[in-house]
């Protein structure tokens, strides 16, 4: 059996997306760093990956990263990061870090000062209370889509075709209105379940399901779900510590199937019942306050709910919006969806009209995710939109805003109706107005679209004006045109490449690369290479994009023309042009003597990191014969 360095866990709300591309990002950090992983994931279609006892214990540290419960018992007595799935998209590199000297998990504890553990006890409770609630939202929206979308194909035969005394009854929509509705009313229940489940497990399950039935019976709705979930997770866990005197050995069958499931039930349920009544005047006043919205003011709720569904891409502040949506068609409202959908839609679409616009902005990788992304976007899938938001979040986030805003305000002002809670352009024939849907979701994807083309196209000449600064600074007059006949790998030996280089500062890594030049020969005084180095930076920083710099060093007393790599073992401050932290340096050395022919390899290396998928290669590369080969090729 293979044994791992690092495993770890992902989930998210929809098991759709963020699940995979965490465990893509997590898997991606760790060979970089030179560690292996595995992930288990736990998607719609189940858990894939299945971590085993055996993997578990082999393991220097758990990373789980999900807004879902994953089962952390397991993980007792190892190093453990528990953070949100979003972080394990955005940040995978320090999580990987983190983890081999985070704090053990439950057994063995390290000990730390006691504001520390506090700060930790509170950190971990709130995560608790939020991967819970989420555990509930992701096992209640298949729920919701397969109950609202049979529910929807039923009005096919009219709106009153389930109504026995309507001139439009059909059997066939009856029973699909039944078996839709039927699933739908699973909603309240099935979220109470899986909040409580993720405390206390099986138990948790039956209390929360029960109690999620008595406050949808009352009118609680969505709001008395949640509050049944956490209310069932507290009762069954007083329960348990009340029975724990009782021996395993001859109490176990009858606590877990007769003590704590009808005493847990009988209390909740109670409990819920009285509640009842209050819950509901809250969960109609808020229903009431946003059905107020859509009618004298749909242009403000259009806003709020664009903003909303393009600020996170389907994390928690997205499913806000859509599990709002859902709760409010199922009380018969189809407007407030129809914008939510919209708003949905329209970030990936945005992505695609893009590429279209600005092709040269993009690599080969991102026009073909962008393209791809027109089918996700149609089919409802938000999330193809993240990794183009993740590259420049400040200024591609509020570009998607401002287009998830035009589509859901537009959709709001003319009254779209959408009944069904999934499906995208799928369900175009339950929509009211179904080409005035498509219609102001394309207006809102083009405007995104156009933002996001001239914001990549901004970022991309600034890369264009680094790459001829860098080229051109070592030049007597500046001007230098870069020829494919200068390969950079001629001047590359694999003795001058270094991995996990251990500096902390731009100039420890100079000071470095100065001492490494006369180590190796290229230089007979580290020194005068150091302060040419400086010299250079003063002029204006090498620091490019993607983490990388580019610092070159001509003076007397380098003997050879030479070209060094070093991946170092944690990022530095270099007054990057995108404001990243340097984990790559590229470094020429250039003898006073021969620096126009050397202007050339320093072009043409420059031109390189231009390149999307040499970045990418050279950032996974983990060996110098890796790094020789990659340039050789």
């Amino acid at each position: 059996m293979t044994k791992y360095d690092l495993v770890g866990a992902t989930g998210c709300a929809t098991g759709v997306a963020h699940t995979f591309m965490a465990e893509e990002a997590l898997e991606k950090a760790a060979q970089k760093l030179g560690y292996t992983i595995k992930i288990e994931t736990h998607g719609q279609t189940g858990i894939e990956n299945k971590l085993s006892p055996e993997e578990i214990k082999d393991a220097k540290a758990v990373i789980i990263a999900s807004d879902i419960d994953v089962g952390t018992d397991r993980f007792a007595g190892k190093r453990l990061v528990m953070v949100p799935v979003a972080r394990g998209v955005k940040d995978p590199d320090a999580l990987v870090k983190k983890a081999l000297t985070a704090p053990i998990y439950k057994e063995g504890q390290t000990a730390k000062g006691e504001n520390e553990a506090s700060a930790t006890q509170t950190q971990n409770f709130g995560n608790k209370i939020y991967t819970s609630l989420m555990n509930g939202v992701s096992h209640m929206l298949p729920f919701v889509v397969a109950g609202g979308v049979l529910t929807a194909i039923s009005f096919f035969w009219g709106i009153d075709s389930a109504n026995p005394k309507s001139s439009e009854y059909n059997q066939i929509a009856a029973m699909l209105n039944t078996v839709g509705g039927t699933t739908m009313n699973l909603m309240a229940p099935v979220l109470g379940a899986y909040i409580a489940e993720a405390f206390t497990q099986r138990t948790g399950f039956v209390v929360g399901l029960a109690a999620g039935f008595v406050t949808f019976n009352g009118g609680g709705g969505f709001l008395g779900a949640i509050v049944a979930g956490y209310l069932a997770a507290i009762v069954v866990t007083l329960l348990q510590k009340l029975f724990k005197p009782l021996p395993d050995n001859k109490f176990r069958g009858l606590k877990s199937i007769f003590l704590l499931p009808v005493l847990g039930v009988l209390i909740t349920g109670s409990i819920m019942f009285m509640l009842n009544t209050p819950i509901k005047v809250i969960n109609v006043g808020l229903m009431n306050w946003l059905r107020g919205f859509e009618n004298t003011n749909p242009a403000l709720l259009g806003i709020i709910i664009g903003v909303m569904c393009a600020s996170d891409f389907g994390g928690p502040i997205n499913k806000a919006a859509y599990v709002t949506g859902t709760v409010l068609l199922a009380q018969g409202n189809y407007y407030f969806m129809a914008g939510v959908s919209a708003a949905c839609i329209a970030p990936p679409l945005a992505t695609g009209f893009a590429v279209l616009f600005n092709p040269k902005a993009y690599s080969n990788s991102e026009r073909a995710a962008g393209y791809v992304n027109f089918l996700l976007g149609s089919t409802h899938i938000t999330e193809g939109a993240i990794p183009f938001a993740a590259k420049h979040p400040l200024w591609n986030i509020p570009a998607f805003m401002i287009g998830s805003a035009i589509a859901s305000v537009l959709t709001y002002i003319t009254r779209i109706t959408v009944p069904a809670p999934h499906g995208g352009f799928i369900v175009l024939p339950l929509v009211n107005k179904p080409f005035l849907w498509v219609l102001w979701i394309l207006i809102g994807s083009v405007v995104s679209g156009a933002l996001l083309a001239l914001i990549a196209g901004r970022f991309a000449k600034k890369e264009q004006l680094a790459t001829e600064n860098v080229t051109a600074s070592v030049s007597n007059n500046g001007e230098v045109s870069a020829d494919e006949s200068f390969d950079p790998s001629e001047i590359l030996e694999l003795k001058n490449i270094q991995v996990n280089v251990d500096v902390a500062s731009r100039n420890d890594a100079l000071h470095y690369l100065a001492d490494f030049a006369e180590r190796n020969g290229l230089a007979n005084d580290s020194e005068k290479v150091y302060d040419s180095y400086l010299n250079r930076e003063k002029e204006g920083s090498t620091g490019m994009t993607d983490g990388f710099a580019i610092p070159h060093a001509q003076s007397s007393a380098i003997t050879k023309s030479s070209m060094i790599v070093l991946k170092l073992k944690n990022p530095v401050e270099w007054q990057s042009l995108d404001g990243q932290k340097i984990d790559t340096v590229i470094s020429f050395l250039i003898p006073q003597v021969d620096s126009n022919v050397h202007l050339q390899y320093l072009s043409n290396t420059a031109k390189l990191l231009t390149h999307q998928e040499f970045i990418t290669q050279l950032k996974n590369a983990k060996s110098p014969d890796e790094i020789m080969a990659l340039f050789k090729n």
